[in-house]
């Protein structure tokens, strides 16, 4: 019998279709405690990145499983300022509810390790991509109590503080996606400026969702 995982990890389905899938299931489940899911702007655009990152850098990486896990690892986030309780068994949470699903224990311990908080360890190799695109992505976003970071400022922020005693094996590789992002630009129709290709993306889902 076909699960959830089978279907969402089906290959024929493109990053769209997955985020209409995922849209489908926050509207289904948003009244059930215990079925409901976090899925808002910020993932479309942590998604968006996360392709970005693969293709541009040509990681050696299941761009399937990653798009498919930066989709899902924040499901038992919420959508609320989150209590520093509820930051530290967030991922854990969603990691158990995932298996529930039909995910395997891998796919389940990469999305555990999207933070360092249930101690899992060693880490999965695509954990620590999961981690930084989903660090830079959540500092570029505008959020109501502030205005989004621009990319370098991100980088920035991840590279001496939030990781600052960590390792994180794809750091490195990251900075170097941001410095080739940074000569990427798009003609924004509303002004007429060239923007940033990363401040443009999230710019456009800031309006857009």
């Amino acid at each position: 019998m076909e699960t959830f995982a089978d279907y969402i990890l089906d290959e024929d389905k493109d990053m769209e279709e997955k985020m209409i899938i995922m849209c489908y299931l926050e509207k289904k489940f948003r009244d059930d405690p215990e079925k409901r899911i976090f899925f808002d702007k910020s993932i479309i655009l942590k998604t968006s990145i996360m392709k970005m990152f693969i293709e541009t850098m040509k990681l050696d990486v299941d761009e399937n499983l990653l798009i498919t896990a930066t989709l899902l690892c924040n499901c038992k986030k919420g959508s609320e300022p989150q209590k520093i309780g509820k930051l530290r068994v967030y991922a854990k949470e969603g990691a158990d509810y995932l298996s529930t699903l039909g995910f395997d224990k891998r796919f389940c311990k990469i999305c555990e390790e999207l933070n360092r908080y249930s101690g899992s360890n060693p880490r999965e190799k695509e954990s620590d991509i999961l981690e930084v695109v989903d660090q830079f992505g959540g500092m570029i976003l505008d959020r109501q109590e502030r205005q989004g970071y621009s990319p370098q400022d991100a980088l920035l922020q991840i590279e001496h503080a939030n990781l600052k005693d960590v390792f994180n094996r794809y750091l490195g590789t990251f900075r170097e996606f941001i410095e080739k992002m940074e000569n990427v630009t798009i003609l924004m129709e509303e002004n007429n400026m060239r923007v940033n290709a990363l401040k443009a993306l999230a710019r456009k889902i800031n309006v857009n969702y």
